[in-house]
């Protein structure tokens, strides 16, 4: 083994961490064997600089005589590790005749002097006994835990977010195998058994490196006082971990909840539903949130749930921006009259004013907000890069991004979106790889299939597009999909296909609402700019939310220099960031 002060190495995505014997990208752990992590080890520690092979072969094997053909597979499995194509050495060159020097600029932080920073992961409250009918409970308390948890001490503390850890439901991984792979100090383990009429929740601290049961606890519960729970359970973690609220996070997590029970279980309930991310499901969010908000007028929390619920609709499900524009104001207005001081309430704020209000300075505002809020939130740290992405600050994007995949790694939200941030910044090399890991979780996530459908068109890749929309996903009567299809049909040549699909989309808007950024897109592609500006003009009157792509997609970049194009930016208000000039869109940072 090396002899070296157990510091922490940082490349890119990549953290390599000598005292724990880990290399992780973005929070996920990549398992290698010893000597392979030794050889990086090495690379890493002289960076910059040239390796002879003879001296690898000795630090890395201090005591054995061993071929060449050993170093050469394990610089072979660092590159396969590191995502290096064959002639695409952006990792590890070779020097010839010599042998390796490490490229990346490498940043290295001691950790002799610095206080332990503690991950938790709150596993899923495992339902035992209760019925069917409490799954949502479980699912409720394993969320607000975290988000109890999450507000405790920002500064030593973070906690894994939710879908990370639901991935664990129901799993016959060891809480060691868990903790491993999610990089946790601590994990959290809880069940959530019925006794007659009342409710027993049992709680377990686990310190990951030994497996020892720190602390455990019982609560009983009548089924509609759950919410009592919620700050005497994060408040005895927290002391289990020598950490101690402060007065003022006392009261940010009395302020969270609302103090009527029905009103708390409704909440639960609609999160649940909200969690699934489908129209129907949606729908019913919508109705328990509203219930919620009827019984506590001044619930923060359901109000946020709502405006999430109306803001969404137009972006995921095609839903009439104008018919829900109005609701989602409503209720994040609401929201943020209620209970301003919450990361929740601000995100919703700055999703509203990102989607719908086209006020990207007040979003970004609202983003930044939230991270200060609650820095263990995933989703403020997704959507502030979202949104900085589309400013064209692309740099603070992906770091905005790649803390949101530290937070929450194995959601595939953030592996998509990573895509979609790094197709903005026109690193398509970067978006391809995101997609595909997006899809190596998920294979029916539609959206990271048409992010990586979108990177293959601007690399003439039209055939691979095609073959990824063309995946037997769940993607449904969606105006995204059907518009790219159409969109690569008329930049392959295949007019008549290109045709057909505006024909599709005209018959389908007979019947409800097609986005008419969909049609402006396909007649773009058929450099029919015209009939696309007649059709971003409808963008405008019906506040379509696609709009807001217009700003970094490089499908656009023929008409950038338009007049036309960019006083309809000036009129969204969509150019007040980079002033009139129509090149500050065309993926650098600004």
């Amino acid at each position: 083994m090396l002899n070296d002060d157990s510091a922490i190495y940082e490349f890119g995505d990549y953290r390599l961490d000598l005292g724990k014997q880990t290399l992780s990208r973005a929070g996920v752990p990549i398992p290698l064997t010893r000597k392979v992590f030794e050889t990086l080890h090495v690379l890493v520690k002289r960076a910059g600089k040239v390796i002879e092979k003879e001296d690898l072969i000795r630090v890395v094997w201090p005591d054995t005589i061993v071929e060449e053909n050993n170093l050469n597979q394990n610089i072979s499995t660092l590159r396969r590790v590191l995502g290096e194509s064959r002639g695409d050495h952006r990792y590890i060159a070779t020097v010839s005749g010599r042998g390796y020097r490490f490229i990346p600029e490498v940043r290295i932080h001691s950790v002799a002097s610095q206080p332990e920073h503690i991950r938790i992961a709150v596993l899923p409250f495992e339902n035992i006994g209760a019925g069917s009918d409490r799954e949502y409970l479980a699912e409720g308390l394993t969320e607000e835990t975290i988000s109890s948890l999450g507000q405790i001490d920002p500064e030593r503390i973070s906690v894994i977010g939710r879908t990370s850890v639901m991935s664990y439901k129901r799993t016959v991984k060891t809480l060691a195998e868990i903790g491993k792979e999610l990089d946790a100090t601590y994990l959290v383990e809880s069940s959530l058994r019925a006794e007659g009429e009342r409710l027993r929740i049992t709680a377990k601290l686990i310190r990951v490196r030994d497996q020892l049961q720190i602390w455990s606890a019982s609560y009983d519960s009548e089924p509609m006082s759950m919410l009592a729970l919620q700050r005497e359970l994060s408040q005895a973690i927290a002391e289990q971990v020598r950490l101690r609220l402060s007065p003022e996070h006392l009261r940010a997590l009395g302020r969270r909840q609302t103090q009527n029970p029905e009103a708390y279980n409704l909440y639960l309930h609609g999160r649940h539903f909200w969690q699934q991310l489908s129209p129907p499901t949606t729908r019913k969010a919508i109705e328990y949130f509203t219930h919620a908000t009827d019984l506590d007028p001044n619930y923060a929390l359901a109000w946020s749930g709502l405006a999430d619920c109306y803001t969404s609709g137009p972006v995921n499900g095609d839903a009439p921006p104008q018919a829900l524009w109005p609701r989602a104001r409503e209720a994040a207005m609401k929201a943020l009259t209620a209970e301003p001081d919450l990361a929740e309430v601000q995100t919703s704020l700055g999703s509203l004013k990102f989607w719908l209000d086209w006020e990207w300075t007040a979003a970004e505002a609202a983003y930044r907000t939230a991270v200060q809020l609650d820095p263990s939130y995933p989703l403020a740290h997704r959507m502030l890069g979202v949104a900085l992405s589309h400013m064209g600050v692309h740099e603070e994007a992906q770091a905005a991004i790649r803390r949101a995949r530290e937070l929450d790694p194995l959601y595939v939200m953030h592996q998509s979106l990573s895509s979609q941030i790094a197709f903005a910044a026109r690193d398509y090399s970067a978006a391809v790889q995101f997609a595909r890991q997006a899809i190596v979780v998920d294979p029916e996530f539609w959206i990271a299939r048409v992010h990586l459908a979108q990177v293959y068109i601007e690399l003439g890749e039209y055939e691979l597009a095609l073959a990824a929309l063309n995946h037997p996903g769940k993607f449904g009567v969606n105006s995204k999909v059907i518009a790219l299809r159409g969109y690569i049909f008329a930049r392959s040549g295949r007019t008549e296909e290109s045709l057909d699909v505006i024909n599709t989309m005209i018959s389908i808007s007979k019947e409800r609402y097609v986005p008419p950024y969909a049609m402006a897109l396909v007649h773009a592609g058929l450099c029919q700019y015209d009939q696309a500006f007649q059709w971003l003009e409808q963008c405008y009157d019906v506040r379509d939310v696609h709009a807001v792509f217009l700003t970094i997609d490089p499908k656009w970049d023929p008409i950038r220099g338009d007049k036309r194009f960019a006083d309809f930016l000036r009129r969204c208000g969509l150019s007040q960031r980079f002033g009139s000039d129509p090149n500050a869109f065309l993926g650098r940072p600004i």
